[in-house]
């Protein structure tokens, strides 16, 4: 293994060319997830939104550097990749551990002068503040197997294969570390509005959780519920990269205010 490396491009992907003023949006994946899960999402917003996509060590082609097993260390590597980026209008979207990853970073940009994110998406995620007992991380293998089954977040036919099984668990076993022994800096918040985006019967969120984001942003919040489990996003791609581009071009435009 070698140490994560500090080289700003091998952390965020493009996948496709975007206009010279085009909005950009950084995608942050979940437990176990790559920057390749945001592949469609570029390719439909392509070019009106400028999409890059973060890509955590220990997985594809970073798989020889350990996983960052500490959420606010993955946060704190991310920042000297991604502060270049806020050039031009800045929005995250991060989906599940992604939401929070994405949270922190926005919070490590504005503490170091980078202007506000024009729109911060949370997706699949219960508010920082909203703390469960979780030990998956602490699961055999055959555990942690489990419970990416229960969520379907993962192809069944990967995990049945026992050469690929060995080599993408060591890094969910790190997401899932990092994110369960995550707790948000009390009192921290962002400036910028939030949009909320739950599966109406996700495991991982209430409706309840989901609302408390309101307590970490200063700016207006807006909650939109999807029919679906934790991975409503794969099903409903179409309406939520739709309201995605929507609520993009709405922060571009000079005279836009921001939504309730």
């Amino acid at each position: 293994m070698t140490a994560p490396t500090t080289d700003p491009r091998t952390w965020v992907r493009q996948f496709h060319p975007a206009a010279d003023d085009a909005v950009r949006l950084v995608c942050f994946p979940h437990a176990g997830g790559s920057a390749s899960f945001y592949f469609p999402v570029s390719a439909q917003l392509s070019p009106a939104v400028d999409v890059r996509a973060v890509q955590y060590p220990g997985r594809q082609d970073r798989r020889a550097e350990p996983t960052i097993a500490d959420l606010h260390r993955l946060a704190d590597a991310l920042v000297p990749a991604l502060r270049p980026l806020a050039d031009r209008p800045l929005a995250f979207f991060g989906h599940s551990m992604g939401a929070v990853v994405a949270y922190e970073v926005a919070l490590r940009l504005a503490a170091a002068g980078a202007p506000p994110l024009v729109r911060l998406f949370v997706s699949g995620r219960r508010a920082p503040s909203r703390v469960r007992a979780e030990s998956v991380h602490e699961r055999d293998d055959q555990g942690i197997v489990a419970e990416l089954q229960r969520l379907s977040g993962t192809d069944a036919g990967l995990l049945d294969d026992p050469e690929t099984r060995a080599m993408i668990l060591p890094a969910i076993r790190g997401d899932y570390r990092a994110i369960e022994t995550y707790r948000v800096t009390p009192g921290s918040t962002v400036h910028a509005p939030l949009s909320v985006l739950v599966g109406d019967s996700d495991p991982q969120v209430t409706l309840d959780e989901a609302r408390a984001w309101s307590e970490h942003t200063t700016g207006p919040v807006d909650l939109r519920v999807f029919p679906g489990g934790h991975f409503y996003l794969s099903e409903r791609s179409g309406e939520v990269i739709r309201l995605v581009a929507d609520e993009l071009a709405n922060a571009a435009r000079p005279d836009a205010t921001p939504r309730a």
